[in-house]
């Protein structure tokens, strides 16, 4: 079964902007107080201790823009 779906409106993509600059926002603090943040990744739970490089990385935040 397949299911056609219309592309994103340009609401909708300013919505998932908006999330994903609260998200990296969020995550640069938690970085800033040495803190680690669990994301939701390959179905499972992971623990991101927050380097630079994982921040530059949208496939390891919650919301990607995939």
């Amino acid at each position: 079964m397949t299911e056609d779906h219309a592309p994103p409106s340009a609401e909708t993509l300013a919505i998932l902007a908006s999330l994903q600059a609260a998200v990296r926002k969020c995550l640069e603090r938690k970085q800033r107080l040495d803190q680690y943040a669990i994301v939701w990744q390959d179905g499972k739970p992971k623990r991101l201790g927050l380097i630079s490089a994982e921040l530059d990385q949208p496939s390891n935040l919650p919301i990607s823009g995939t």
